[in-house]
């Protein structure tokens, strides 16, 4: 966790970035995949595990199975970002193609695990995945324990449920704020109704990219979270920039969203130390092209 002047100077805040872009596979979802695939039965190793991923909780499945010597199967859209594809192959996983979206290509891996038996690792509806994220935040407050708020991007809401579990019990009076894009409002609207709807989900930003919400990580975010702010794609692709700019590190859609969020409430946060889920890196060419185009 690293703070940088300039971010500082932008929130006019102090900072703190959790840099989970830093992980091995990029992103925080290794911590949920690996607590998971640890504890696994013998039979559960042996029948192999299947998941479906836009590609962090891919990578994350993969990593851990290779590390503990499981087979892996990752259900992508078709469209998937390549680099992710490419390290989830490169990890040993057999990567299966489907359909444009991400829920289309999660009907499709809770069929083949039907059908084959696998142990089917769902993005957000495991406890041990929770559990495994959560440590984020538990390192986050053991670095600096005078933190105030924490921003934490929300996709299918595994991490901002961790977040909220740990924060509340080592200190009640952080608060955690959900982020979402405005481009997949899912989980926003499931938090805000108290009931699991399905929203549009057209986000460039492919760690936000839910059209359904989970109802393991909702039952925690509605308890738990009392701060959800829907950010726009602009708003994430310029702060995009702005972490290469402002503090020289590379963050996917999903992983700059919390500092969006954060320039956007900047007024409310002014003086205040807060701290930021970066939640991975795997960015594409094409989406920093992009971005980089709004400068």
């Amino acid at each position: 966790m690293h703070s940088y002047p300039a971010i500082n100077e932008l929130i006019g805040a102090e900072v703190f970035i959790k840099h989970e872009n830093y992980q091995p596979v990029g992103a925080f979802k290794v911590r949920g995949g690996i607590n998971l695939i640890s504890q696994l039965s013998g039979e559960d190793r042996a029948r192999g595990v299947i998941a479906a991923s836009t590609g962090n909780h891919g990578q994350s499945v993969s990593y851990a199975a290779k590390l503990f010597g499981v087979k892996a199967r990752i259900v992508v859209p078709e469209a998937a970002n390549p680099g992710k594809v490419a390290a989830m192959r490169g990890m040993g996983a057999e990567v299966i193609l489907h359909g444009e979206r991400f829920d289309q290509a999660r009907l499709y891996c809770e069929a083949l695990a039907r059908q084959h038996g696998y142990r089917y690792v769902h993005s957000g509806d495991e406890p041990l995945l929770i559990a495994g994220v959560a440590t984020e935040a538990l390192e986050m407050l053991e670095d600096e324990p005078g933190l105030e708020v924490i921003f934490v991007p929300v996709g299918g809401g595994s991490g901002a449920a961790g977040v909220c579990i740990a924060a509340n019990a080592i200190d009640p009076n952080v608060r955690v704020v959900g982020v979402q894009s405005e481009a997949a409002p899912a989980a926003y609207e499931s938090w805000r109704q108290k009931r699991l709807v399905e929203a549009p989900n057209t986000t460039f930003a492919e760690g936000l990219a839910t059209g359904t919400a989970f109802a393991l990580p909702q039952a925690i975010l509605m308890e738990r979270l009392k701060e959800f702010v829907l950010v726009g794609e602009e708003e994430i692709m310029r702060a995009m920039v702005w972490m290469i700019e402002r503090a020289h590190s590379l963050a996917e859609g999903a992983g700059a969203a919390a500092l969006a969020a954060a320039y956007r409430m900047r007024d409310e946060m002014a003086g205040k130390k807060i701290g930021l889920v970066c939640s991975g890196g795997n960015t594409s060419l094409e989406h920093v092209k992009k971005a980089l185009e709004l400068v």
